[in-house]
């Protein structure tokens, strides 16, 4: 249900770290330690990718990161009212987002790690409400699935081989 975009070096993205874990393996000698970094990336214009980067040093992850968000792109529609066209609750492990479409002026209710992915698609009007896990890397991922999964009016005629007015009632 992803709608990659094909060239991310025209849009302008603006990166966002959401969480910097350190993390360590054990081995024969010893612990190695690492940093693991979430990272969104979004032109705030209805584009948004979030990636995972690992590396000895938090910079190197959080660069690696960003790499990974660029690579993992969608598209997301947004209506007129800068918000969503329709509720959905988007999903990933154990991990659910509630979005609902809101009104002009509501502005972005949502908490810290969906934030960041609504903030950087360029939704100004929504209300979210984190469901199950809160885990970060999971609440984001979960926000994503349900922003792919949305569907404009247009798509949906289409597909019912009706006209919008009829969809919109």
């Amino acid at each position: 249900m992803k709608r990659t975009i094909i060239d991310p070096s025209q849009l302008e993205l603006n990166d966002k770290v959401v969480a910097i874990k350190r993390v360590s393996k054990t081995v024969k000698g010893g612990r190695t330690m690492r940093f693991s970094a979430l990272v969104v990336v979004g032109d705030g214009n209805g584009h948004v990718g979030a990636g995972l980067g690992k590396a000895g040093e938090v910079p190197e992850a959080i660069r690696k990161g960003k790499e990974a968000a660029m690579k993992n792109l969608v598209a997301i529609p947004v209506d007129d009212s800068r918000s969503i066209p329709h509720d959905y609750i988007g999903k990933f492990g154990s991990a659910s987002v509630l979005l609902k479409k809101a009104p002009e002026g509501t502005g972005v209710i949502a908490g810290g790690p969906a934030r960041s992915v609504l903030e950087l698609a360029g939704i100004k009007n929504i209300r979210t409400k984190s469901l199950g896990s809160n885990n970060k890397t999971n609440v984001v991922l979960a926000t994503l699935n349900g922003l792919c999964a949305l569907k404009t009016p247009e798509e949906v005629a289409k597909l019912r081989g009706k006209s919008v007015e009829e969809i919109l009632g």
